[in-house]
């Protein structure tokens, strides 16, 4: 299990499991806001707790953030799939580091591709450390 929180520590997650990757995307938002993605559903392996504020982009999901120290928590699907599911990331850069630095980086090109790119060799500690 891993656990994250905003620095003041007001916005909080729980991952029920150590990810394979960590995912990297380079669209418009996650660029700016440097985060790393671990995926899920909400209420199955993650859970999202204390107060955040939704900045909803387009059409399909929303980045949350604190309030209070603004840092980005997660993002969340704005629609149930066909299953009635709902898809969920959490951002790793808000848990310690030691227990996930050798997970490889996926690379996501959100920006115009939309597609996954080969891995790199990278790691989060290299990114980290």
């Amino acid at each position: 299990m891993l656990e994250g929180s905003c620095h003041c520590g007001s916005a909080t997650w729980q991952l029920d499991e150590r990810p394979e990757s960590a995912t990297a995307c380079n669209c418009t938002a996650c660029r700016r806001y440097g985060v790393l993605w671990a995926y899920g559903y909400e209420g199955e392996n993650i859970l999202v707790s204390g107060e955040t504020t939704a900045y909803v982009r387009g059409e399909s999901l929303s980045f949350h953030f604190c309030p209070t120290c603004g840092g980005v928590s997660h993002w969340r699907s704005l629609a149930a799939d066909e299953q009635g599911r709902r898809r969920i990331a959490v951002n790793l850069r808000l848990t310690e580091p030691g227990p996930i630095a050798d997970l490889p980086i996926d690379h996501f090109d959100g920006l115009d591709t939309w597609a996954d790119l080969p891995r790199d060799g990278r790691c989060i500690k290299d990114l980290w450390f």
